[in-house]
């Protein structure tokens, strides 16, 4: 009785495991469309963020917003149009937030 308690528990939580993966957003599932110009739709914007992309995809999806990395030089002028992205990198060089300015 107890061995099939472990077993029903074990596939259950395999499969909410499986679900979960399935619905975490990856940056690497998002579409390779490129938007051009600024960022007019925050909430896509924030989902493409919180999938943790490369520096690279966010150049690419995001071809003229420029990205500010940790460490680089740039100037501190206030827009107010979206189209300067100061990143904030995790430990893997993803970027993990950040603000526009």
């Amino acid at each position: 009785m107890m061995l099939r308690t472990l077993l029903l528990c074990g596939t259950l939580a395999a499969a909410l495991l499986a679900v979960a993966c399935q619905n975490s957003p990856n940056a690497a599932e998002q579409p390779d469309t490129a938007v051009p110009g600024k960022v007019e739709d925050v909430p896509a914007f924030d989902r493409f963020i919180s999938g943790k992309p490369t520096p690279e995809q966010f150049r690419k999806r995001y071809p003229d917003v420029k990205l500010v990395l940790p460490g680089e030089i740039a100037t501190r002028e206030f827009r107010m149009d979206r189209s300067r992205y100061f990143a904030e990198l995790d430990a893997d060089g993803r970027i993990s937030g950040g603000k526009f300015m």
